[in-house]
């Protein structure tokens, strides 16, 4: 846009900035006319320009206040690199579906409204992974052309790759005939790389080298500090936590009734009703 064209560089600096990924803004997805729009809340970008990823930024203006943060996002708004939209409901059948969009006529920031952005920010990455791609799909083309040399090790390389997928599904499948045999032979089980499926590193899949299949159980620590917690409870937290009805224990005495009626419920009124 012309307007966006005409904007002084610490505009600039502030639309990059919340168009980046550094800003930390909340983003949702519209759709404007068909268009899919990424669009925000105002309170979103007054954050973003009051957090400490702003002040770092070089040749942007400070903001110390919301007063001074709105100013500045009217200022970029004025230029249109986002503009004030009317929200409204799913655009599909889905609740997840994008919400459409519809531009107000009357331009002007709040923290409490929404905004589209109809600025893409800066798009050398893009261009620079379009180029890497076509490269990619140039150099396999043309991969009968290359010299010999370097066919033999790309011949090597995929090999390779391939042996050590052929060397994981190996493994797993002796660990798991191990760990069946060990279960007859000596229960419980010995499992060989029990971290292999694990979320943890590289080296970290492969230490201990074998482990037994005891199930864990849960600390004695933790298990007394749940006791302790259920006997600090008051008769309404118990009341809450079953429902509406809780049973009490009553001592027994030489009047009472039968030890079988030594225990009854009440039904006690809610306090929060």
């Amino acid at each position: 846009m012309e307007q966006q064209l005409k904007a002084p560089p610490e505009v600039k600096k502030i639309a990059q900035f919340l168009r980046g990924g550094t800003s930390g803004m909340k983003i949702r997805v519209g759709a404007l006319n068909g268009k899919r729009l990424d669009y925000f809340k105002g309170k979103s970008a007054i954050k973003a320009l009051l957090s400490p990823a702003f002040a770092k930024v070089k040749g942007a203006p400070k903001v110390t206040t919301e007063a001074e943060a709105q100013s500045l996002l009217q200022s970029v708004n004025s230029h249109a690199f986002f503009l004030r939209v009317q929200r409204g409901g799913p655009t599909g059948s889905s609740s997840s579906s994008p919400k459409a969009l519809q531009i107000i006529p009357e331009q002007k920031f709040s923290p409490d409204e929404y905004y589209a952005w109809f600025y893409e920010g800066s798009q050398w990455t893009t261009y620079a992974g379009g180029i890497l791609m076509v490269a990619i799909m140039l150099a396999g083309v043309m991969f009968p052309l290359w010299p010999p040399i370097m066919r033999l090790g790309v011949w090597y390389l995929s090999i390779g790759m391939l042996g050590l997928i052929g060397l994981f599904f190996a493994i797993a499948i002796v660990r798991l005939i191990f760990y069946i045999i060990t279960v007859i032979v000596a229960s419980p089980g010995i499992w060989i790389f029990p971290q292999l499926f694990a979320d943890v590193g590289f080296v970290e899949s492969f230490i201990p080298l074998w482990e037994w299949d005891i199930p864990k159980k849960k600390s004695k620590k933790k298990k007394a500090d749940k006791d302790k917690k259920e006997k600090g409870k008051s008769s309404a937290d118990k009341l809450k936590d079953n429902g509406g009805a809780f049973i009490e224990e009553v001592a027994d005495s030489d009047n009472s009734r039968p030890q079988s009626r030594s225990a009854r419920i009440e039904e006690v009124e809610d306090e929060d009703a």
